[in-house]
Formats: structure tokens, sequence, C-alpha cells
């Protein structure tokens, strides 16, 4: 997935992708992480998505990454705090008090950067790569957040009937990815009413990955 696609999305305000609320799955499920308040949590790919304004609310800090800055710029807007910005190499950082974000190629994130993490929430980003990408994100994940439990989302469909994202990634994919340093359990698991984007039958799973 080149990114001009993202970019051009943001830009046509085409973002169907991003909720109006925080999603259900992670209020109703976060708790599964076991996190006590404080703790700072990774949102790759997050967009301006309203998980972030949810997880404040909750006592938790948030370090998120994207690709888009006019994103961002929503994100920070939307939240009614004023970022500083400071740029680093590539990559461009928006902080706040307890939020951060990192704009630009999250592939060109380093630890040193990102700082230590405490948790994982995986809502939009390895279902939005294509299949030729997913495997180098997942190893920067690894690279980003070793040892610590995350909540990941997949959707599994016919990938012929629709172009994603979100992409099509199967049980048997995340397994791949994940399963070698995490335990990997479904916590919920249920078809989206209607059909994905409502031209066909799809599966939504909220996975627990729990480090070995």
């Amino acid at each position: 997935m080149e990114a001009s696609f993202w970019h051009d999305r943001w830009q046509s305000n085409r973002i169907a992708f991003h909720l109006d609320e925080a999603n259900p799955l992670l209020v109703h499920y976060f708790s599964r992480l076991q996190l006590s308040a404080g703790r700072r949590v990774f949102v790759p790919l997050c967009g301006k998505t309203r998980d972030i304004g949810w997880l404040l609310t909750q006592g938790y800090s948030v370090v998120g990454a994207e690709l888009v800055e006019t994103a961002v710029v929503q994100l920070f807007a939307e939240l009614g705090v004023e970022p500083t910005v400071h740029e680093y190499g590539p990559l461009k950082h928006y902080q706040a008090p307890a939020v951060d974000v990192w704009v630009g190629d999250v592939l060109e994130l380093t630890p040193a950067l990102l700082g230590e993490v405490d948790a994982v929430y995986d809502r939009a980003a390895l279902v939005a790569l294509p299949e030729h990408m997913r495997p180098a994100y997942a190893r920067q994940m690894h690279r980003l957040a070793a040892g610590v439990p995350q909540l990941l989302v997949s959707y599994h469909y016919d990938q012929n009937a629709l172009a994603g994202p979100p992409f099509s990634v199967s049980d048997h994919e995340v397994q791949r990815y994940y399963g070698d340093a995490y335990q990997l359990s479904p916590l919920a698991r249920f078809d989206i009413p209607g059909g994905l984007k409502g031209k066909t039958p799809a599966e939504e799973t909220l996975w627990l990955l729990e480090p070995k």
C-alpha cells in the first residue's frame, strides 16, 4: 500500500474507517490487558481515533504512530490540546501531556524514539497493510514492543470479493506473525452485520496477545 493512498484518503475525507466513538471492543475488553492507571499504550497507525481520547479519560498515557500528518493535526484539535512539534529525521513528533504521536512511516520509528510502552492496541494497523507488507510490520512491532501484551483486531473474508483495506488476515497468519512470542487468545469473534462495507460476508476477531 503506497503512502499516497492514505494521503489521498485523508485529503478527500474518505475515512469511513474512522469511528465517531471509541471502539466498543476496546471499551469492553481493555481491562484484559491488566494495566494500572498511568501506563503507556502504543496505538500504531492511529489516525485521529476516538480510542485515544477514551484511553486518556481512563487515566492512561498514549503514544501513537501515524503516516498522515493531517490526521494527527485533527486528532489534537479534537482532543482540545495544543501540541509541541519537533522533527527527528524523517519523523515528526507531536507531543502534549499524556499523549504523543510520531508522524511518518512506522517502520522508521526506533525503540529509542518510541520509548517504553506497556501495551499495544492495534485496531487498524495490521489490517491496513496488504499481505506483502505485513511481515515487515510484524517484525517492527516485535522490535518496538517486545514483551508487552497486545489487543489486535483482524478481519477474515474472501479477499477476491473485495479489495482492502481493511485486508483479510487469517488466524493462521496472525499465528505466524505472533505465535512464537505470544500466547494468542480470541476474546471476541463475530460476523459483521451486513458484511464488510455491505459487500461481502466477513468475520471480525479481537485477539489478546500475552507474552510467553
